[in-house]
């Protein structure tokens, strides 16, 4: 793209360039800085509405930073490098997004198209569907990124940085009690590309099918029965109940035809899907929750650990001692087993709490109510299919962490639904 709208293509069309080069979803920190400068240059600056809500949210996780000396009782490990790179991680991230929110927003709709920035959301869809299917094809799949490289052992070999920048295939985990390959390309995580894919295939389906032509909407089509092979390996249940209550959205906000149109097309996929081989590995894994005694482990010690700073949590995520199955240890290396993903792992709203407290979870909720509340009368398809992402958003926060490209994706689609509203009436903000 050319025009001051280009860092955003490289950032959504250009996306597979930047996992393979190891920055994955820290490329909206890179692309921030000329979205920055290209901001500046048009000053006065437009805001949306609710802008001052995430500004809290980042003032509160400033003001966060106060604590990660400190570990709450029942856990472990000390104040070191590790903990002050994942603090600073998250800071770049929450603020290269607000960046680009703004940068999304002031751009006009010559500069920027609305229906080119959903495509350009539909067409990193399809790198998701294809990621998934190397991770489903070829799970071993992994290289050294040249970000890897270069950064020094005591950076590239944090646990956090590592997933970031160093590309894989698939994630093996032994959700079905036997180890087994679940697709993450090209994101950092089995459940970012769970979260991604459910959000993309959104726009994909509001870019390239209602704004489509036949030929379009023959790919879409393709790319959708495609998508089911690693929606299913995916194993993320998340996903899944995101997607059935998306179709229920749908069908109780549109009418008439549409409405007639899109449940047939549910029956004719719910039979093709029941038919095919993918439906055993389904319920193979309803009959498998035996995931849900970590989660239950996870969110009571964060809720515990976080009621000791509960204005302004603990700027980082902790480690709590034992398991879902044992109060002992933490893990050692006698014991590798013993340990347990860090607090405020399972879940955007476990995180905000441990990190900022039950302050900032607040302030989180609010933002994205606030959008679905303020953009819920915009029945436009760009209306409805946002307002379903910021629904989305809220269910997500349970079981998804937004960080790291999941957060974008999600103010993506609330820039969108600013953008809509500000097609019909001049807002009126600006700083």
């Amino acid at each position: 793209m050319r025009g001051p709208a280009w860092p955003i293509g490289a950032l959504l069309v250009g996306y597979p360039v930047w996992w393979a080069l190891g920055f994955g979803g820290l490329s909206v920190i890179v692309l921030a800085v000329p979205m920055a400068v290209l901001l500046w240059r048009r000053r006065p600056i437009k805001v949306p509405r609710g802008f001052g809500l995430w500004l809290l949210l980042l003032a509160g996780y400033l003001v966060s930073a106060l604590m990660l000396a400190e570990s709450p009782p029942g856990t472990y490990g000390g104040f070191g490098p590790g903990r002050v790179i994942g603090y600073v991680m998250r800071l770049a991230l929450y603020t290269a997004i607000l960046v680009m929110v703004l940068y999304l927003g002031n751009l006009t709709e010559r500069e920027l198209p609305q229906l080119r920035l959903v495509r350009m959301l539909g067409v990193l869809f399809v790198t998701t569907v294809a990621g998934g299917l190397l991770g489903v094809l070829f799970p071993d799949f992994a290289f050294t990124s040249p970000v890897e490289l270069l950064l020094p052992e005591w950076i590239s070999g944090n646990s956090f940085v590592q997933n970031l920048i160093h590309p894989t295939a698939a994630q093996t985990q032994k959700v079905l009690g036997f180890a087994m390959p679940r697709p993450e390309a090209p994101y950092e995580w089995a459940n970012a590309w769970g979260s991604n894919a459910s959000v993309l295939l959104v726009w994909f389906v509001v870019g390239w099918w209602v704004y489509g032509a036949t030929r379009h909407r023959v790919f879409v089509a393709v790319v959708v029965a495609l998508a089911a092979i690693p929606i299913v390996y995916s194993l993320n249940r998340g996903l899944w109940i995101g997607l059935g209550l998306g179709v229920l959205y749908l069908i109780v906000r549109v009418g008439g035809r549409t409405r007639v149109a899109l449940c047939g097309a549910v029956v004719a996929a719910a039979l093709a899907f029941a038919l095919s081989p993918l439906a055993a590995l389904f319920a193979q894994r309803l009959d498998k929750p035996h995931s849900n005694d970590i989660r239950a482990f996870t969110v009571t010690a964060t809720l515990a650990a976080a009621g000791h700073s509960p204005v302004i949590g603990f700027g980082n995520t902790r480690n709590a001692m034992g398991n879902h199955r044992t109060i002992t240890t933490g893990k050692t290396e006698w014991c590798g087993g013993c340990g347990h993903p860090p607090l405020g792992s399972d879940g955007q709203l476990w995180l905000l709490i441990i990190t900022q407290g039950f302050t900032g979870a607040a302030l989180y909720v609010a933002f994205f109510a606030g959008a679905i509340r303020r953009h819920w009368p915009d029945r436009s398809p760009v209306g409805l299919a946002g307002v379903l992402v910021m629904g989305l958003v809220l269910l997500y926060m349970f079981v998804y962490d937004g960080l790291v490209t999941p957060l974008s994706l999600y103010l993506i689609s609330f820039a969108l639904l600013w953008r809509n509203s500000r097609a019909s009436e001049r807002p009126k903000e600006g700083v």
